[in-house]
C-alpha cells in the first residue's frame, strides 16, 4: 500500500472512530433534582421552608458528585432522640448487674476526676470480689452509682468530681463509659441494643425502678429529624452523629436512622486484649490515655475536625476555615455551642431553655440559626429571659460569665420566644 493510500484509510478509520463516539456519548447529564423533607408539622414558624431552601442551594452546588460532600452533623440526644440514650444503657446495667467493680475495690481508678469522697463512698456502699455488681438487688450500690452519675455527688451530697476543663469534659458522661471497662465492644452493643428494644417498646412518659429511684424508662426519635436526615443524606450531604455518650451505644442507636457506625462519633474507650479500659482515646493536643478531651461542647469541634474533616494535631483544637468545616449543625444543648458556632450554613437548634445556647441562637448575629421547640413534650415558655449579659457561659474553670460575641462584646439578656403554643 503506497504512502497516500495508507494516509486515506487512516484519516476515514479516523472519523469512522470519532462518528461512533460522538454517536455513543451520552446526553448531558441532567442536574440533581433535590429532594425536600416530607415532614411538615412539628416545624416551628418558616423553619422548613428554610431547611428546603438550604438543602437545594447545597444540593445544587456541591452534592452532585462532582465535588466534596457538604458535612452535616447532628447532636443525638435530645436532638435525634427524645431523651438520653447514656442513660438508658446505665439503667440497664444497673437492673441487669453489669457494671464490673474496679479492681481492690479502688473505684478512683473509674476516673481521674473522681473525687476521694466519691471513690470512699461507692466503695462502702458497693460490695468487692464479685463478678460483676448485683446492683439488680443491692439498692445501695445501685443509689451510689446512680447519684455519681446522674447528679454529680455521692448520695451524702460530697462532690463527685473535680479537677478538669468544664469546656473539654463531663465526667458524669464519661463515667458511663468508664464503667464500661472489662467488655467488649460487642457486649456492649448487646446490652445497648436490649435497652433499646425495652425502651422503644414502653409507653411514653413511662418510668422504670432503679435502686430505690423511679427514673425515666422510654425513648423515642423524632421523626421530623429521621427524615430530615433521610432528606439531607437523599441530597448528597456527608451526615455524621457527634454524641457525648459512649461510641458503641451511639451505634446501636444510630441506625435507626439511617446512619452506619463509620459515620457516629461518640466517646471512644482505648482497649487492651479485645476489652475496654477506663481510658479514652485522644483528640489534638490530649493523647490517649490522659482523659481530658471528650466528645463535648470545645471537645466536639476537635473530634470532629479531627475524624470528620481530617484535621490533625493541635490545629484540631481551633476553629478551621469556612471551606473546612461543617455547612449544618444542629443540637439541643449548651454541649454543642461549638461545633453549632462552627456551622457555615445552617444552625438548627431545639429549644431546652439552656443559657448559652439560647443566647447564641436567639441573639442570631449572622443569621444562620434557627430555633424549634422540642417535638416530644417541648419546653413551655421560659417565663424569666436568659442570662447572656451576667452568668450565661461557663468558663473552663467553672465560673459563670457573660455570653460574648466574637468581637468581645456582650450578648444582652434574650427573651424566649420560640415555644408550643398554650
Amino acid at each position: 500500500m503506497n504512502n497516500r493510500l495508507r494516509t486515506s484509510v487512516a484519516t476515514a478509520a479516523l472519523a469512522l472512530a470519532t462518528t461512533g463516539l460522538a454517536a455513543a456519548a451520552p446526553a448531558e447529564a441532567k442536574p440533581r433534582e433535590c429532594p425536600t423533607p416530607t415532614i411538615s408539622e412539628g416545624w416551628y414558624g418558616d423553619n422548613r421552608a428554610r431547611l428546603d431552601a438550604f438543602i437545594a442551594e447545597h444540593c445544587a452546588d456541591r452534592g452532585d458528585g462532582n465535588g466534596k460532600k457538604p458535612v452535616a452533623v447532628f447532636d443525638w440526644d435530645n436532638t435525634v432522640i427524645k431523651n438520653d440514650v447514656g442513660d438508658a444503657t446505665l439503667y440497664w446495667l444497673l437492673r441487669n448487674d453489669r457494671i464490673r467493680p474496679p479492681r481492690d475495690g479502688d473505684w478512683s481508678t473509674t476516673s481521674r476526676h473522681l473525687t476521694p469522697g466519691a471513690a470512699a463512698a461507692l466503695g462502702d456502699a458497693c460490695p468487692t470480689g464479685v463478678r460483676t455488681l448485683p446492683t439488680s438487688t443491692d439498692a445501695r450500690c445501685a443509689d451510689e452509682i446512680l447519684s455519681v452519675y446522674g447528679g454529680g455527688a455521692t448520695t451524702g451530697g460530697e462532690p463527685a468530681f473535680d479537677g478538669f476543663d468544664r469546656r473539654r469534659t463531663e465526667p458524669q458522661y464519661a463515667w458511663l463509659a468508664q464503667l464500661l471497662r472489662g467488655w467488649t465492644t460487642r457486649q456492649v452493643e448487646s446490652f445497648a441494643a436490649a435497652a433499646r428494644t425495652e425502651n422503644l417498646a414502653a409507653p411514653q412518659g413511662a418510668t422504670q425502678q432503679v435502686g430505690t429511684a423511679r427514673v425515666t424508662g422510654w425513648v423515642r426519635y423524632y421523626e421530623q429529624q429521621r427524615d430530615l436526615i433521610r432528606t439531607l443524606k437523599a441530597a448528597g450531604f456527608d451526615v455524621w452523629i457527634v454524641s457525648a455518650s459512649p461510641e458503641p451505644v451511639v451505634d446501636v442507636w444510630a441506625k435507626g436512622v439511617g446512619v452506619d457506625p463509620s459515620h457516629t462519633i461518640g466517646i471512644r474507650n482505648t482497649t487492651e486484649h479485645g476489652r475496654l479500659t477506663a481510658h479514652f482515646k485522644g483528640c489534638g493536643t490530649v493523647r490517649d490515655g490522659e482523659d481530658e478531651m471528650i466528645t463535648y461542647i470545645d471537645g466536639k469541634r476537635c473530634w470532629i475536625n479531627q475524624e470528620i474533616l481530617g484535621v490533625r494535631g493541635p490545629a484540631a483544637e481551633r476553629v478551621q476555615p469556612a471551606s473546612r468545616r461543617q455547612v449544618f449543625a444542629a443540637g439541643d444543648s449548651d454541649t454543642d455551642i461549638s461545633f453549632l458556632r462552627d456551622a457555615t450554613g445552617l444552625r438548627l437548634v431545639l429549644n431546652r431553655n439552656k443559657n448559652e445556647l439560647m443566647c447564641r441562637a436567639y441573639e442570631n448575629g449572622d443569621g444562620r440559626w434557627i430555633v424549634n421547640p422540642m417535638f416530644i413534650e417541648p419546653k413551655k415558655r421560659k417565663a424569666t429571659p436568659y442570662p447572656c449579659a451576667t452568668t450565661g457561659y461557663t468558663a473552663g474553670d467553672g465560673t459563670p460569665q457573660p455570653v460574648r460575641r466574637p468581637d468581645g462584646t456582650v450578648i444582652p439578656d434574650q427573651q424566649d420566644t420560640v415555644f408550643p403554643p398554650s
